[in-house]
């Protein structure tokens, strides 16, 4: 049984915008930000939302989550229906999202945790362990006491998870969470996220214009594009279907001649000591060993497409 199902569910905003050339008078204009959006994810799924600004993803997720509600169509998230904004629905889920804050900014954190406790009716035993384990997790031992306004965006971040995990929720909505973070901050929020997700079973909905978020977390994307998905399945599948391709890079050694390269098949792209080869996945084992052949082995790696040229390339009008 699925724990969220969404069926048909669109929504439509209406904008006043000035009606040229007579611009005292105003006239009314409908956007569709999600187009008859419908969707399975069943309980334990971590599942990727991805899709270029103005697609509809965060107005998805707020209506899954029940800040907004649908202008059509249904939805439940384990058995409830999300706007009608239940206590008993809202004690089970969470959302986080990169760009506001849920947590008081003139407050330290632990207060804010605390007050959130008597929120949420953690029990006290309850509400030790997990905190506790968050702390130590994130390494927040030294930022609980600090303000919120104190802290770098890291930091808050950690901290944001921390309370949306504090009641043990089984849905969680990520919207964004690595915004504009560093790369250590970015890696120990991904390490938490997937090691949540693997102990606890929480199903997890993230959206995310970092592939590395993607790549490292979701084996399952859902892409919308002008508000209407485009996709639905496996990533692995998908960067099959549109790169269907190795990468060779090759870092060379000084004096190297360009027609070392002439017999060996493949697309090849020169940038100064680095060479690039993509070759097609069936012959990937032939040319690689005519290249270790000729190469220093420690000057040579072998990956997949970028998941970010696969997206970019569906968002360019190629059809799945």
């Amino acid at each position: 049984m699925s724990i969220i199902s969404a069926k048909n569910i669109t929504k439509k905003f209406v904008k006043v915008q000035p009606n040229w050339p007579n611009v005292l008078k105003l006239k009314k204009v409908e956007e569709t930000a999600v187009d008859e959006m419908s969707l399975e994810i069943e309980e334990g799924e971590f599942v990727g939302f991805l899709g270029p600004n103005g697609a509809g993803k965060t107005t998805f997720l707020k209506m899954l989550s029940g800040i907004m509600h649908p202008t059509s169509g249904e939805a439940k998230v384990m058995g409830f229906t999300p706007w009608e904004r239940n206590f008993d629905f809202l004690r089970q889920m969470a959302i986080v999202m990169g760009q506001k804050n849920q947590l008081w900014w003139d407050l330290p954190a632990i207060d804010s945790f605390n007050m959130l406790q008597m929120v949420y009716s953690i029990p006290e035993e309850k509400y030790k362990k997990n905190l506790d384990m968050m702390i130590e997790t994130l390494g927040m031992q030294k930022i609980i006491n600090r303000r919120l306004r104190n802290m770098s965006l890291g930091e808050r971040m950690k901290c944001e998870l921390t309370a949306s995990f504090l009641h043990s929720p089984k849905v969680i909505f990520l919207d964004e969470p690595t915004i504009g973070l560093d790369i250590v901050s970015s890696k120990a929020i991904r390490n938490f996220l997937k090691s949540m997700n693997e102990e606890t079973g929480v199903t997890m909905i993230l959206t995310s214009h970092y592939m590395g978020d993607i790549d490292y977390l979701c084996k399952r994307v859902v892409i919308i594009n002008k508000g209407k998905k485009v996709y639905d399945g496996d990533l692995g599948l998908l960067k099959t279907k549109y790169a269907p391709e190795k990468q060779i890079e090759i870092i060379l050694e000084k004096g190297f001649e360009k027609n070392v390269f002439e017999n060996i098949p493949g697309t090849k792209t020169f940038d100064g000591d680095k060479v690039t080869i993509r070759v097609s996945k069936d012959k990937i084992g032939e040319v690689a060993n005519d290249i270790f052949l000729k190469f220093d082995p420690e000057n040579i790696t072998i990956t997949d497409i970028d998941t970010e040229e696969v997206i970019s390339k569906i968002f360019s009008g190629q059809k799945i």
